[in-house]
């Protein structure tokens, strides 16, 4: 019998925290139960009318990404919806700012949305906290 050399496995720090690498990101949620979980958040963390803001979006955009094919934006969709998630239950969205790379990202459409959504959370903001202060109101064409 010939004598063989065995290679003994041990532990990497390839990848890991002690690596300098980021750990890898939780397993995705399907479409469904994702959006499930993203509707119970706002239940349990949101007030009523941020609940009702928030619901009336996620609906509307799970609804617009119904039909998307292409692998690259459904990965990057539910990603971010499922770290909005995770936001949301920790509480750490308030106060938070959003990061200048997904800023940078942002369609033109998409940074007008986030503007108005802007400006309906300052006047609402105004309107709970001064007495005097009156709703802009668009002018009506």
């Amino acid at each position: 019998m010939r004598a063989t050399r065995f290679l003994r496995a041990v532990p990497s720090s390839i990848g890991t925290q002690s690596s300098g690498l980021r750990s890898p990101p939780p397993a995705l949620l399907p479409p469904i139960p994702l959006y499930r979980r993203l509707l119970r958040s706002h239940r349990k963390h949101l007030t009523p009318e941020l609940r009702v803001l928030g619901d009336e979006y996620v609906k509307s955009e799970f609804r617009a990404h119904r039909d998307t094919e292409n692998p690259v934006h459904i990965v990057g969709f539910l990603s971010e919806w499922q770290r909005y998630a995770q936001m949301i239950e920790g509480d750490s969205w308030r106060g938070e700012k959003m990061d200048k790379t997904k800023v940078d990202k942002m369609s033109d459409e998409q940074i007008a949305q986030m503007y108005e959504l802007m400006q309906a959370i300052r006047e609402r903001e105004l309107a709970e906290n001064d007495p005097e202060y009156k709703p802009h109101t668009p002018p009506t064409e």
